[in-house]
């Protein structure tokens, strides 16, 4: 079997720098080698052999395992289930302890559980670090210890909390010597995988200055590049959220309070694993969609009529992306303007976007549906052709994804705006009223 070895577990953090379990596990003074599983678990799941996030994930691990071949090791990727990938390892090396990162979506936290068991009994220990977030589970609560539910007093006790120590960078370089000596271990293929090739447009990890400077007042554009595209490269770890938030601390408070937002969606997952179902307003549970299968591919499609909702939804399915402010604008437009449930929506995003994270984008929903916590009221109502003057003045990002739109074959509004204003607001008063 070899010698003792640590092994260093990768998820959602696929990068060697500034990494906590794989600082800690490189510290240890045994050779370590780096393993990433392909779960069967989730990727028989998706019914698109063509996913985005598939194939980026994919594309970084051979970056990764690149740079781990210049120090004369190799990056073992398994397609299997967790139990049955670790019972794999188990057999095949003499290892001692197993280190990776937090997760804290539901499923995640029920996976690391039987993992931490079937490790114990085999005598091997499983350490666990906090990575992904700045401040994770209880390091921000009351006073009293509960957990915020509404964003601004955690953003004040966040930033209150905040101070050099938490976003040091873990100095793993000094340690690279100490990963496992292997040969190259065989990558396998997106095929293998049952994936096809996806076409795919790369954004390498970047923040400027010049971008943090104007982001507060460019951030709401969709026709300028004046977010981040950061959200992809923090969903899957290959930056470190520390490194981002230390050099943009002193040049943007609206790009730092992006980052507390994921904290505190982060927060919410944890504490009330129920929003991965239900809506954190236990009440909002009992309002009736109507749930128009025909509308609701309509809206899927980019067929409904509003420019800016439909080039929101072709910029998603053609790229996995969608300008922030534009999404708030569909998903509005589905769960109000339709009556859609906001879980169908939320499902959809969560099939095409590259960036999908569970916290941020549940919380994202239920914020536009009024069902979750510090949501939007449910009488606040976005009007698309306001939004279109207020932030596409010239239609230049409509125009980019409906070339057809000043033609006959644009389609008509779905729904009135009015109509749908006021049925919406007769439909939640009715409801939650009953409760």
């Amino acid at each position: 079997m070899g010698p003792k070895i640590n092994i260093c577990w990768l998820r959602r953090d696929l990068r060697l720098d500034d990494q906590a379990a794989l600082y800690h596990a490189l510290k240890s003074g045994l050779p370590v080698l780096c393993v990433f599983i392909f779960d069967k678990e989730i990727l028989d799941k998706l019914s698109d052999k063509a996913d985005k996030r598939v194939a980026f994930i994919h594309y970084q691990l051979n970056k990764l395992n690149d740079r781990l071949a210049t120090f004369q090791s190799s990056l073992l990727v398994m397609h299997d289930t967790p139990a049955q990938a670790w019972q794999q390892l188990i057999n095949r090396f003499q290892v001692n302890a197993v280190f990776t990162n937090h997760d804290y979506e539901p499923y995640a936290i029920s996976r690391d559980a039987k993992i931490g068991l079937l490790l114990q009994q085999q005598g091997i220990a499983f350490y666990t670090f906090k990575d992904q977030s700045i401040f994770e589970k209880n390091e921000v609560t009351k006073d009293d210890g509960k957990p915020y539910t509404v964003f601004t007093p955690f953003k004040n006790k966040w930033r209150s909390k905040i101070s050099p120590f938490y976003l040091k960078s873990y100095p793993n370089k000094k340690y690279f010597n100490n990963f496992l000596k292997a040969k190259a271990f065989a990558m396998p293929t997106l095929p293998e995988l049952g994936f096809n090739s996806s076409s795919l447009t790369f954004y390498e990890p970047a923040l400027s200055k010049n971008l943090l400077e104007n982001y507060a007042s460019q951030r709401d554009i969709p026709s300028v590049k004046g977010t981040s595209r950061l959200s992809v490269h923090l969903r899957f770890g290959t930056v470190s959220i520390r490194e981002l938030c230390s050099y943009a601390w002193s040049v943007s408070d609206a790009w730092v309070n992006e980052l507390i937002w994921r904290d505190f969606y982060m927060a919410i997952l944890y504490h009330f694993p129920h929003v991965n179902h239900q809506a954190f307003k236990k009440d909002y549970n009992n309002i009736p969609w109507m749930n128009d299968e025909a509308i609701f591919t309509k809206w899927c499609n980019g067929l409904t009529g509003y420019p800016i909702v439909d080039a929101g939804m072709r910029e998603l399915n053609a790229t996995g992306f969608m300008h922030n402010r534009v999404r708030m604008i569909t998903a509005s437009f589905l769960c109000k303007h339709l009556l859609i449930d906001w879980r169908w929506g939320e499902a959809y995003f969560a099939q095409k976007l590259l960036d999908f994270d569970l916290s941020a984008n549940n919380g994202g929903w239920q914020w536009s549906a009024s069902t979750g916590c510090d949501a939007a009221p449910y009488f606040r109502f976005f009007n698309p052709a306001e939004q279109t003057k207020k932030f596409d003045p010239a239609m230049i990002y409509i125009k980019k994804w409906i070339p057809e739109l000043l033609t006959d074959s644009y389609p008509k509004p779905i729904v009135d705006h009015k109509f749908a204003r006021e049925r919406c607001l007769k439909h939640y008063k009715t409801h939650l009223a009953k409760n």
